[in-house]
């Protein structure tokens, strides 16, 4: 090794005393990324002393650090005798040391920020670069946990309490887009709402509980038969809404017969009562003269209206002509 690189080096002695003793590990490398300084941080975590792995290959040494990105990472520092970093949420970690901490057990690794340095000999070369490793553990596990609780409430946020469906205001949302995106993509979905055949009458008789697990039941059922695809939501009271993405008007009707015959077999029990009912399903099919998302919902009501008046407990799909027949 040169003199000059020798008496560079020694100038590092002072700060790699004051490294032995924080929290935040170093290495320096030279460039053929041998180990030169190996401080106590990276002994503690990686179980090696200083002595084993000096004048070793860093890639030999963890052979689980993708190669190809860190040492393009460490050849620019090199070449451009400037700075790199990497953060935690790029990659969560470079060297693989377990996580200890007790506060965020949880994670199963340390969680690392790294900084590459350029250290500069006195003839003006970049022959070694030094690495720190930053312990970020506690700072990545509360950003996810963040994350994860803000996540939730979103959910909470759209989800109606009781039927564990999408609420109107977030269902409604979805069928605005469903518009657009079969407007814009000239794509065929189709649109059924449904409510519950007399449900005033199974309050009135059996009390808001029993009618609030009529609901509850209704919506357990639904999600049954529902498709990933598909999107539903408790848009008020009673009533239901299903999105069938891509789904045209002749299948969405085979869909709401499977939907209507299930709920008709259901027998809901509470408090030693024995509820039977139905539901009347009103299906529309996309189309192109429809003016916005509120014209297709509108058509599905006018079905839904048309099973009301025609004995309930059925399905039917908006024809041309249902709409004068009113409410």
């Amino acid at each position: 090794m040169p003199s000059e690189t020798k008496l560079d080096l020694s100038e590092f002695h002072w700060m790699m005393d004051m490294l032995q003793t924080i929290d935040v590990g170093l290495v320096v490398l030279n460039n053929n990324y041998q180990v030169q300084i190996w401080n106590s941080f990276m002994e503690n975590h990686s179980g090696l002393d200083p002595d084993a792995v000096k004048e070793k290959v860093l890639f030999d040494l963890f052979p689980e650090v993708p190669r190809d990105w860190f040492s393009h990472k460490i050849d620019s520092v090199f070449q451009l005798h400037s700075r790199a970093f990497t953060t935690w949420e790029q990659r969560p970690y470079v060297f693989k040391f377990k996580n200890y901490r007790t506060i965020t057990g949880t994670a199963d690794f340390m969680y690392q920020n790294i900084s590459i340095i350029p250290l500069m000999s006195l003839n003006g070369t970049v022959d070694h670069v030094c690495i720190l490793v930053y312990d970020v553990t506690d700072a990545a596990t509360s950003k996810a946990q963040l994350e994860q609780a803000n996540k939730k409430l979103e959910i909470l946020s759209q989800t109606d309490r009781l039927t564990q469906l999408y609420n109107r205001g977030h269902w409604e949302d979805c069928l605005a887009k469903e518009y657009q995106r079969c407007q814009r993509s000239h794509l065929t979905s189709s649109l059924i709402m449904f409510d519950i055949d007399h449900f005033k009458k199974v309050n009135d008789t059996y009390g808001h509980q029993a009618g609030d697990e009529v609901i509850r039941v209704t919506s357990q059922a639904l999600r049954d038969n529902l498709r990933q695809t598909d999107v539903a939501g408790r848009y008020g009271g009673e009533e239901f809404g299903v999105i069938l993405v891509d789904t045209n008007a002749q299948d969405a009707y085979a869909f709401a017969e499977r939907l209507r015959e299930a709920i008709e077999a259901i027998t809901v029990k509470y408090d030693g009562l024995e509820i039977n009912y139905t539901i009347s399903i009103g299906i529309s099919e996309i189309a192109s003269d429809l003016n916005d998302y509120k014209t297709w919902l509108e058509r599905a009501d006018i079905a839904l209206y048309h099973c009301k008046r025609n004995g309930r407990n059925c399905s039917t799909v908006y024809q041309i002509g249902m709409d004068g027949e009113g409410h």
